[in-house]
């Protein structure tokens, strides 16, 4: 991990821009009821798109689906009309399917509630197993729906910690995970990652980023090299 800086010194950064955000965003604690299956469902439609499209096709779903055993066997372009809303629906039906038919004939059931007994990194072993599900997706079921310590990181997480300076400029966001997994006290999980998010949309945009706004700026290292 090279950032120029010691990895003391890289967790002291961490904190001081995590008190500043939850400061400015305020804290953010994690309710965790949502069924696990739910989770997956949704993280998989939330791929490529936004939060209100996703979260529009994932109602559209449950509308059209009640009981997610309705979806197995279910034509892929059945459920791609229903979700479409959503972006890559022939991909994402696919991938939806899989999942339940791989949860429901590995388990008996469409069920995910026995993952609270494992340990997270066995969880998440589990979880791997589903075809298409990769690390951001498993590591959003973890944290959201399971309560386990996991650093989910998004394209607004990676660009935000990779401008701060908390990550290195080639990290990628598999890798970036870790990092800030090592980083980051594990109760303060939740709280930074949706904090980091909602700065991202905010301020740290992709697109002409509003550094003159950001109050954070002092410790980033985009800013200094700008």
């Amino acid at each position: 991990m090279d950032h120029g800086i010691s990895e003391g010194d890289l967790r002291r950064k961490t904190a001081a821009i995590n008190r500043v955000l939850t400061k400015l965003y305020g804290e953010k604690s994690a309710c965790v009821d949502e069924d696990p299956v739910d989770t997956l469902v949704e993280t998989i439609l939330s791929q490529n798109t936004t939060d209100v499209n996703s979260h529009r096709s994932f109602l559209a779903l449950k509308s059209a689906y009640s009981d997610w055993n309705d979806l197995l066997g279910e034509d892929p372009s059945a459920v791609a009309k229903v979700i479409r809303s959503g972006g890559l629906p022939d991909i994402k039906a696919r991938r939806i399917i899989g999942a339940l038919e791989f949860i429901n004939r590995e388990r008996g059931a469409i069920e995910l509630d026995f993952l609270r007994d494992m340990t997270a990194s066995d969880a998440d072993r589990w979880l791997a197993h589903i075809k298409g599900v990769g690390p951001k997706t498993r590591s959003i079921v973890l944290l959201f729906s399971l309560g386990m310590p996991a650093f989910p990181v998004d394209t607004h997480v990676h660009r935000v910690t990779k401008r701060l300076g908390l990550i290195g400029p080639k990290v990628t966001r598999e890798a970036a995970q870790e990092v800030m997994e090592s980083l980051v006290p594990v109760s303060e999980y939740y709280n930074f990652h949706i904090n980091l998010i909602e700065h991202g949309r905010s301020v740290c945009r992709a697109r002409k980023p509003a550094c003159d706004a950001c109050i954070v700026s002092r410790a980033c290292d985009y800013f200094s090299e700008v």
